[in-house]
């Protein structure tokens, strides 16, 4: 199974003709491709997928991302 993370535009860049970005996944960096978001800026956040930034999030929807996805390790897989 594969997820989608959110994280936060941190840099913009080119690299090989596309437009990518440093994303920050509460302290880990990894870059992700931005053509699919183009508009987007530093200092907002993105959902990624398998390497590209699919969506713009505001800072509600990451707050409760982490918060279901915390609930989701709580749970522990118990049925």
């Amino acid at each position: 199974m594969c997820l989608a993370v959110p994280g936060k535009v941190i840099r913009t860049f080119e690299e090989n003709n596309l437009l990518m970005a440093e994303i920050d996944y509460g302290g880990v960096i990894k870059s992700a491709c931005l053509a699919y978001v183009p508009d987007i800026r530093e200092g907002e956040y993105v959902m990624v997928h398998a390497g590209f930034a699919l969506q713009r999030l505001d800072e509600e929807e990451v707050r409760t991302f982490h918060q279901l996805w915390q609930e989701v390790l709580a749970a522990g897989g118990k049925k």
